[in-house]
């Protein structure tokens, strides 16, 4: 067996090379140890902890090793190949989801109705005071399931323990920062005049919020519109993702503690069966939908009134980094002060979570005559990242930084968009570059990053939204050509815009040429920064094919309510009965 030259690199591209990544570890703790999460169900207050109906296996995406049941010698003289001299693998089963069906998907919707009471459930006149504290006890609750629940994260979507437990605490602090918000902004109550008019404006709830949210950050995207929709006041029909959900089974106990029956109803199943039946219903107010544009239209096609529906969808992107002229000599080499900052802000937008994230940067345009020496420094890069399973921490003390893929389908896409831009004159940059480790036919979906160049239009990659460990790297030889990309592009998240431009004015006014373009192709223009939706009091939305409705702390509560205005005329005696009304009203109520 080769020896590891580089102690970052495990990349041995055979059978034993996982069983190395499994054991290299001497930190490995009780991680290590797959989850064992059985099929449960919350609906209607209920906590169902044994359930009876069709339940699905959930396999994570780390592989195991298993014991041989036959030796080499049995093998030798059958068909039976199970044993032989190299380690055999499986992927682990860590849980079963229940599969709703569409009868019990309505049922669901039914308890939903029930809470909500056309607006005069317990919940929705509660006053938000007493939401505030429900949800508090809520996340206290769920703090104690932390540890069960980054674990999870790790065994089924592969996010490193580092990632995983920051997760988890930034759908906490999001939630907190969102309640103190409210408690100090001045929007929940606000009185004014005009003339002899007196107003008083708060803000109320739409009605029930079907609730979808994605595979990659399946607690915190979720959590961005669940918690501030809650906090308004609606009513939520939680849709489990089919990969990702098992976390959310381990929240049901914390939600039974702290709201009112048929406040929130989680719903696990195939998508085809039980989401069109409630959007068919008429009853769902709200969509809130975090993934894919198709899976949001064909949604919103089977609400009988549409017009009706409030959307709020945060969608796919094609984010680009846009790499100025002036971060590069005339030999096309990156001047050296700038050179930690753009590949440290490269690696980290294009590789962070194996790419899974809806603000990587998912293509990058380099100046001709610069772009091969940037391909191959970004390539040297990804080949000194650690790969291996997630909570395996490596010789420099940090978590692997490249884990597996939640299924093989994610790596069949990778690859098929590898061979069709390879095919076309695309080259792999990287060693190893898009092979698995553990072997190809293997149940491994550990995946080394690929970094190709040069990309061109006509690769399906340069339009395609990968959503994986690909690094793509095309030229430009005017900006006019990285206009009309962005300009004539489906979607429009983010950009990153890198440049050296610190002192030359004529530098600085390309730049301020292209933010003012992009001004109107994206939400978000960061510059010298890679593409991303923190802080969270910042508005983070999209164009086009990328989102529709704003996720913040504050514009996230602006989705899920309506301004509601309290209105009199200063005449007579109207000032002392409003003035007995709002001690009485719960939604005329102070919020501290």
């Amino acid at each position: 067996m080769a020896a590891i030259t580089n102690p970052k690199r495990l990349l041995f591209i055979n059978a034993i090379a996982l069983s190395l990544i499994l054991h290299a570890s001497a930190s490995s703790s009780t991680s290590a140890i797959p989850p064992s999460i059985s099929a449960r169900t919350f609906v209607n207050g209920l906590l169902q902890e044994e359930y009876q109906g069709e339940s699905a296996d959930v396999f994570g995406c780390c592989t195991v090793p298993v014991e041989c049941t036959s030796t080499a010698a049995d093998a030798s003289n059958s068909n039976d190949t199970t044993c032989t001299n190299q380690p055999q693998y499986s992927r682990a089963l860590i849980g079963q989801m229940p599969q709703f069906t569409t009868q019990q998907s309505l049922e669901a919707l039914s308890s939903s109705l029930a809470a909500w009471n056309g607006g005069s459930g317990t919940w929705p006149q509660m006053s938000l005071a007493s939401r505030i504290a429900a949800v508090q006890s809520f996340l206290s609750e769920l703090q104690s399931k932390r540890e069960e629940i980054v674990n999870v994260l790790m065994w089924e979507i592969g996010k490193n323990l580092e990632d995983a437990e920051a997760e988890f605490d930034r759908t906490i602090q999001f939630a907190l920062q969102t309640i103190r918000y409210i408690q100090t902004s001045d929007e929940f109550g606000i009185k004014s005049s005009n003339d002899k008019t007196r107003l008083f404006t708060s803000r109320a709830a739409v009605g029930i919020v079907l609730c979808l949210g994605p595979y990659n950050y399946p607690l915190n995207e979720t959590y961005a519109a669940l918690i501030p929709a809650l906090l308004m006041g609606n009513v939520i029909l939680m849709k489990v993702p089919t990969v990702g959900g098992l976390a959310h089974l381990l929240t049901m106990e914390a939600f039974q503690k702290s709201f009112p029956k048929g406040v929130v109803n989680l719903i696990s199943g195939k998508g085809r069966t039980t989401m069109p039946p409630l959007m068919e219903s008429g009853k769902i107010d709200v969509l809130a939908f975090i993934g894919g544009s198709k899976a949001a239209d064909d949604l919103i096609r089977s609400h009988p009134e549409p017009h009706r529906l409030k959307v709020f969808l945060q969608l796919e992107a094609k984010n680009m980094g846009v790499y100025m002229p002036d971060l590069f000599d005339g030999d096309g080499a990156m001047k050296v002060e700038e050179e930690e900052m753009v590949l440290k802000e490269t690696m980290a937008g294009t590789l962070s979570f194996n790419g899974q994230r809806c603000t990587a940067l998912k293509l990058l345009f380099l100046p001709e005559g610069a772009a091969e020496q940037f391909a191959n420094k970004v390539a040297r890069k990804v080949e000194s990242m650690s790969i291996g399973l997630p909570w395996e921490k490596m010789a420099d003390g940090k978590y692997s930084q490249i884990t597996p893929l939640p299924n093989k389908s994610r790596i069949e896409y990778m690859q098929a968009l590898i061979q069709d831009a390879v095919s076309k004159g695309a080259r792999i940059i990287n060693k190893d570059g898009g092979k698995v480790l553990g072997g190809q036919d293997s149940e491994s979906t550990l995946m080394v990053p690929a970094v190709l160049y040069p990309v061109t239009s006509k690769m399906r990659i340069y339009e395609e939204e990968q959503f994986g460990p690909i690094i793509p790297i095309a030229t430009y030889a005017s900006l006019d050509s990285v206009l009309t990309y962005a300009r004539e592009g489906k979607y429009g998240q983010q950009v990153s815009i890198f440049t050296a431009a610190a002192n030359d004015k004529s530098d600085q006014s390309k730049v301020a040429t292209l933010v003012d373009r992009f001004s109107t192709v994206f939400s978000k223009i960061n510059i010298n920064s890679q593409c991303g939706r923190s802080p969270d009091t910042a508005p983070f939305s999209g164009r086009r094919s990328s989102a529709m409705g704003v996720m913040s702390v504050m514009e996230a509560l602006h989705e899920f309510s309506v301004p509601t205005v309290v209105s009199y005329k200063d005449e007579g005696r109207n000032g002392v009965v409003v003035d007995g009304v709002e001690k009485m009203s719960n939604f005329m109520q102070s919020v501290v």
